[in-house]
């Protein structure tokens, strides 16, 4: 069976479970989000600034150069383009802390991003889509329409979001107390999601993966060197760029993929290239953390 023509199988009810778990995520993120995150971003508007040019306009556009350089087929061009335009995901914070960078920085991108990624998601989906040579007739089969689906983003992401700082700005001790329930919570049942879908297609995805390795390891290679990049030309120092580095290239790509599920039917190289890039994402991240972090240390011992 050919990759593009490949759909995963899930029931009606798994999709309206996943819904439940994306605002359950993005519920459990704004309970850890405070109005002065927000506030953080007006005294480094520059690396923020840099940060969002890096995201919303540089990565969709390198990605669809990127998907004609490998010539790959539709629905992994596709899938590539979600990716890059799915907002940052939060373990760019974890990563930030352990390269030895700005965290405080890293939080309020992160915060700021994810709001705007709101409305910024579907859109730049149908732009970058609409424009791919093969990728665009995948969208014209699955009508998708992007206003229609910026209403659906915010019902299912949007309105959690919005309840989850309205808790945290009002009751402040309960959202302290409740969110690391909520976010762990929330990270294993998307991970329980992952696992029966790669359970119950787990044929589908052994006889797939290989197609997709080197345009992850490729695309994610280029996102990070793309947040360094942009932040360096930027002027930041090594202490931002580390920041802007993650936030640029680490996606979430667990959206990603839940996306693929309610809009694209668990459309085959969509659906492995999103489940790919949560893992090597995570692993290559780890890495170039671990590396600065080891040269932080060995340049100004603690």
């Amino acid at each position: 069976m050919n990759i593009d023509d490949a759909v995963l199988n899930f029931s009606p009810f798994s999709l309206i479970l996943l819904s439940v778990v994306l605002g359950f995520i993005m519920f459990g993120i704004a309970l850890d989000t405070s109005l002065q995150d927000f506030r953080a971003v007006l005294k480094a508007p520059r690396a923020i600034i840099i940060a969002l040019l890096a995201q919303i306009i540089l990565l969709p556009a390198v990605t669809f150069g990127l998907t004609l350089l490998l010539q790959v087929g539709p629905s992994i061009a596709l899938g590539m383009i979600l990716v890059a335009c799915c907002p940052p995901g939060n373990v760019s914070q974890v990563l930030t802390y352990r390269a030895r960078g700005n965290v405080a920085l890293s939080v309020s991108m992160t915060a700021v991003t994810n709001v705007i990624y709101i409305f910024v998601l579907p859109l730049n989906l149908a732009l970058w889509g609409g424009l791919h040579p093969t990728a665009r007739a995948i969208l014209e089969q699955v009508s998708l329409n992007p206003l229609q689906m910026l209403l659906e983003i915010v019902l299912v992401i949007g309105v959690p979001f919005a309840l989850g700082l309205l808790i945290k700005q009002r009751w402040t001790s309960f959202a302290s107390r409740v969110q690391p329930f909520v976010k762990w919570a929330s990270l294993l049942a998307l991970l329980a999601f992952i696992a029966f879908a790669l359970i119950g297609n787990f044929a589908f995805f052994i006889a797939f993966i290989g197609v997709v390795l080197l345009a992850v390891f490729l695309h994610d290679a280029v996102a990070l060197l793309l947040g360094f990049a942009s932040a360096r030309l930027g002027g930041l120092s090594l202490y931002d760029a580390k920041a802007v580095t993650f936030e640029v290239g680490i996606r979430n790509a667990g959206l990603g993929l839940g996306l693929v599920f309610a809009f694209f039917h668990g459309l085959g190289g969509m659906a492995v290239v999103a489940g790919w890039w949560g893992i090597w994402d995570i692993i290559a991240g780890l890495s170039l953390a671990s590396f600065w972090g080891w040269r932080t240390r060995k340049a100004v011992p603690a």
